[in-house]
């Protein structure tokens, strides 16, 4: 596997420069996440950096920023034919009402002619 050597900014990492895998296009990925223990028995945390362009390419043709809020749930990978977070799961655009439309605008065209 290749890696490219990448600067993160913010965060605890603000400055690191670390070796990041990279895809067969020469892209790491969109989001990094850093798992970081609890102390004592407490829940650990996860740090989320998101890809940017580097604005001046020193090391590498990417950086990656630190996103304070962590939500890591968004790095991923939506497909067109998934169901999106807020539509509920029966009511897409083939339901009842679609039909029933259809069905109208047909019979109005058979009945002019």
């Amino acid at each position: 596997m290749r890696s490219e050597e990448t600067e993160f900014r913010g965060g605890p990492l603000d400055g690191r420069v670390i070796a990041v895998l990279v895809g067969a296009t020469g892209k790491p990925p969109k989001v990094y996440r850093v798992p970081v223990p609890g102390e004592d028995g407490a829940p650990g945390t996860v740090l989320v950096y998101r890809l940017a362009p580097a604005s001046r390419p020193r090391r590498s043709r990417w950086r990656y920023d630190f996103d304070p809020e962590g939500d890591a749930s968004s790095g991923r990978l939506r497909w067109p034919w998934s169901r999106h977070a807020g539509r509920p799961a029966g009511g897409g655009a083939a339901g009842g009402d679609g039909e029933a439309e259809a069905g109208t605008s047909g019979s109005d065209a058979g009945g002019g002619a």
